[in-house]
């Protein structure tokens, strides 16, 4: 099959599509006017080393007294499947009447006519297909689309000189970036263009979304500087960050140059071979190397390469074509390009596929158009080769050496965590030998037996052996549950209490320590809501250094707005984790350990505290366990009563987000809510803790827990432990939705008056304590310090007054008495301090101080 200049050519799934117009034989001699669009599938033979035809379609059209032509081809989005299907785009001239319409090949080589419409001018400058697919042009320095949507010609309301790039942007669908001639307003626009810079350049950029019929900010794309050289544009990259429109994109100029724009701004450019670039379209290689095939107006084409800067990698001309896609079907793309041969006209016959790589196929492998970039380049290989190689072997040390590194550090966090596991179980740790870690002794004598750590290992703080009354778990959606049960006696000696799991196994490739939330319940019969504390995220663990005292600070638990009877005297210290990533393991062993701060009492009435880690025991977990519901939360009916033990409702409770509202109402009592918790969201009580309702009604709101208080017949507090806030959004839905019109539901941030004013007073006392203490150990310190009297001075006190004032010498001593009294008296009153004691003093008051203020705060605000 012969070829014609008005042929078209088009890459598809690594095929090349073949689009000619010919009239069949039988027209040409019986005088018919039928013309036919004919389409041929090729496809490259690697053996063969060419193109074999794969399949062919027709297409026919009648052109009596018309002309037909072949305007463009692409390959754009069917708004109906979201296939990209090649299309061409058709003209159909009769006399002064231009039609014009646009077809779709499908994947059985048959056409489908998409849309046609009718103007009174022929298309001529800048016309470009996109997804629908729809078509754009610019006529008359104005903006016309028209869709396979509405089958309508549209004017977008923008003057323009030119059109330099049609694509889609995420976020605005399609927009055309084009350059019109600067507008001067009065004042300088938002995106900092001024007044002076559009004077003197002239023109400007413009970003136009077709879809939302807005205008973008143009300086995001380039400087309006560029818009009296740039020809053509290609955007890599596109995305939003913090509602910022973020663009990375490549231009030619006529100046014969490629620049490369991030975010507005030029990061490098490249001097091209040849004059009048008209295009440019990117190809990715299977080394990953991002390549910019530029043509040119004289039918010349180079490839610039961006690596550390953009350079020219090859050249070429009298090049007719160039496509780019995966023609050898190696999973990355390859450059085609078709060469101009006026001895041969024969389809695709003088043709190079190459990447600048491995793959490298020619019809003519000594093609003088493959021109070199430089004359020196064949020379200089070698060189370039051999320095290559340096580069690479320095580089694969260095991999070594970090892998080195990451080796030695995953030891050290291994060795830590069987030490610290050792530690808190009381047992000695056996250091691995010099062997097993490759170690070389420099001595000739025989390696030390293995002993267990220093000293200070055995001096770890002891802790009572029945300070814990259980542990256990629970599985709650995707979150896994650990509680520890804790005496009171032993809670009362604690603060900034918090749970860790370590996972009991060797895993080389993740660090043991599993990330968690903990939580500090208190267990009352009467359970009360307010006795959750916030969460608080344990730190990840550092780099080589492992520190499981991490630094939680949680907050203190609510006091209790009223006196309830203690369920056993105990507290609960919950863990929560994510349960999906330890699945992966099939069965996995966990280590409870916690971790506190033990406050001791001093000589000096202060307080001190002292980091505590203690083994709570240890926790299995598999698949089975799951598959078999052995630790799922069971909350059954029985009766008016739900029947979830105390740990299936800690276990809902701390994996719930905690929200109290305050209900007032002006004119009627709050009977309705407690009919609402019953009947219509089927919520019942307790056995072991009877404050608290579970909600059993099918839906989202499933297995949330209220807790109605009535503070008085039109005031009340709700309390509500959902899942989420849409979970939350529809009970208040459903709550409103009852109460009358005066009825006032508040959210309460910061617990109510009661409660604030309750532990406003407990913050209060609890300073004057410690401003008691501190003033009781001053007096003690400066009796200590000072001598009341020598022995004459006793035997003076012990003396009557009477008799001393008889004598000339009893009034002497008298004097002396009341003399050495007054200097005692001034040296009380000046009194030193050690100055760490007065910092550890000065410290304490600050912080009861600060709480204090704190809640005073919190109850202005309520």
């Amino acid at each position: 099959m012969l070829l014609s200049d008005q042929d078209q050519f088009l890459s598809y799934n690594g095929e090349v599509l073949i689009f000619q117009l010919s009239k069949p034989k039988h027209a040409e001699e019986a005088g018919d006017k039928t013309m036919n669009l004919c389409v041929r599938r090729m496809v490259f033979n690697r053996d063969a080393k060419l193109f074999v035809q794969k399949s062919s379609g027709v297409f026919s059209m009648l052109a009596s007294h018309s002309k037909i032509e072949m305007i463009c081809c692409s390959c754009t989005r069917d708004s109906r499947t979201g296939i990209i299907l090649p299309c061409i785009f058709m003209k159909k001239k009769k006399r002064n009447n231009v039609k014009y319409f646009l077809l779709l090949l499908h994947s059985s080589n048959k056409f489908e006519p998409s849309f046609y419409f009718k103007l009174d001018y022929e298309l001529k400058e800048d016309i470009r297909l996109f997804a629908g697919p729809s078509v754009l042009w610019r006529h008359s320095n104005k903006l016309f689309y028209i869709s396979s949507n509405t089958c309508v010609v549209q004017s977008a309301p923008v003057q323009l000189s030119s059109i330099v790039w049609t694509g889609e942007i995420v976020g605005e669908g399609t927009v055309v970036l084009g350059i019109r001639t600067a507008c001067l307003p009065e004042t300088e626009d938002a995106d900092g263009f001024s007044v002076s810079d559009r004077a003197i350049w002239g023109s400007e950029f413009f970003g136009y979304a077709i879809q939302t019929q807005k205008m973008l900010t143009s300086t995001c794309f380039m400087p309006h500087a560029y818009s009296k050289v740039v020809s053509s544009v290609y955007i890599c990259k596109s995305e939003r960050l913090k509602k910022q429109l973020r663009i990375s994109l490549v231009a030619v100029t006529h100046k014969n140059q490629l620049i490369w724009f991030q975010n507005g701004v030029p990061k490098g450019v490249c001097e091209l071979p040849f004059e009048k670039p008209c295009s440019v379209k990117p190809a990715v290689t299977c080394s990953k190397d991002l390549l910019f095939v530029v043509s040119f107006a004289s039918g010349n084409s180079c490839v610039v390469q961006r690596r550390d800067s953009l350079q020219v990698a090859s050249k070429w001309q009298k090049v007719k074509c160039i496509l780019v896609d995966d023609f050898v079907a190696s999973g990355s793309e390859q450059l085609l390009l078709l060469f101009k041969d006026d001895s041969n006209t024969d389809v695709l016959s003088t043709f190079k596929i190459t990447d600048l790589g491995e793959v490298n196929y020619a019809s003519d492998i000594n093609d003088k158009r493959d021109l070199p970039v430089s004359e020196g380049l064949q020379e200089n290989g070698l060189l370039t080769i051999r320095a290559l190689e340096t580069r690479l072997q320095a580089g694969w040390t260095s991999v070594r050496e970090l892998q080195q590194h990451l080796g030695l550090q995953k030891r050290v966090i291994l060795q830590s965590c069987r030490a610290l596991i050792d530690l808190v179980e009381e047992r000695a740790h056996i250091l691995p030998s010099a062997k097993e870690e490759g170690l070389v002794s420099l001595w000739d004598d025989a390696e030390n037996p293995p002993h267990s750590l220093s000293k200070e290992t055995s001096l770890a703080s002891k802790v009572p052996e029945h300070f814990t009354e259980g542990l256990w778990q629970r599985v709650v959606g995707d979150s896994l549950v650990v509680g520890v049960k804790l005496t009171e006696s032993f809670y009362l000696s604690l603060r900034d209490v918090s749970l860790s799991l370590v996972m009991d196994q060797d895993f080389s490739s993740i660090s043991p320590i599993i990330k968690c939330q903990s939580k500090i319940i208190k267990l009352n019969k009467a359970f009360s809501a307010l006795a959750v504390s916030s969460n608080q995220i344990e730190p990840p663990p550092k780099k080589i250094k492992l520190d499981l005292h991490s630094k939680i600070d949680l907050k203190k638990e609510l006091p209790k707005r009223c006196s309830r009877i203690q369920l056993d005297g105990a507290k609960a210290v919950i863990a929560v984790t994510s349960l999906s990533p330890l699945l992966a393991f099939h069965r996995v062993c966990c280590v409870v350990l916690l971790h506190a701060r033990k406050q001791t009492h001093q000589k000096d009435s202060l307080q001190q505290s002292k980091k505590i880690t203690v083994l709570c025991g240890k926790i299995l977990l598999s698949l089975e366990d799951l598959s078999n519901d052995r630790y799922s939360v069971k909350m059954l009916r029985d009766n008016s009563y739900c029947t979830g033990s105390m740990e299936d409702i800690l276990a809902v409770l701390a994996v719930s987000v905690r929200f109290s509202f305050e209900v007032v109402s002006s004119d009627c009592t709050l009977t309705p809510v407690r009919s609402w918790l019953l009947e219509e969201m089927e919520c019942t009580q307790f056995k072991e803790c009877q404050d608290n309702i579970f909600c059993h009604k099918a839906g989202n709101v499933y297995g949330t827990i209220f807790n109605w208080t009535l503070k008085n017949p039109f005031e009340g507090v709700l309390t509500v432990f959902c899942r989420n806030l849409t979970v939350l959004f529809q009970c208040l839905h459903s709550l409103t939705r009852i109460l009358p019109p005066s009825c006032s539901v508040t959210l309460q941030r910061s617990g109510s008056k009661g409660e604030l004013t309750e532990q406003l007073a407990l913050a209060l006392e609890k300073e004057m304590l410690i401003l008691k203490n501190s003033l009781f150990l001053k007096e003690t310190k400066a009796e200590n310090s000072l001598t009341w009297g020598n022995e004459a001075d006793k035997e003076i006190s012990n003396a009557p007054l009477a008799s001393l004032l008889d004598t000339v010498e009893g009034v002497q001593q008298f004097r002396k008495k009341f003399q050495n009294e007054q200097e005692e008296s001034v040296q009380s009153m000046n009194q030193t301090m050690n100055g760490a004691l007065y910092q550890k003093i000065a410290l304490k008051i600050a912080e009861a101080q600060l709480s204090s203020d704190m809640i005073m705060c919190k109850l202005s605000k309520s």
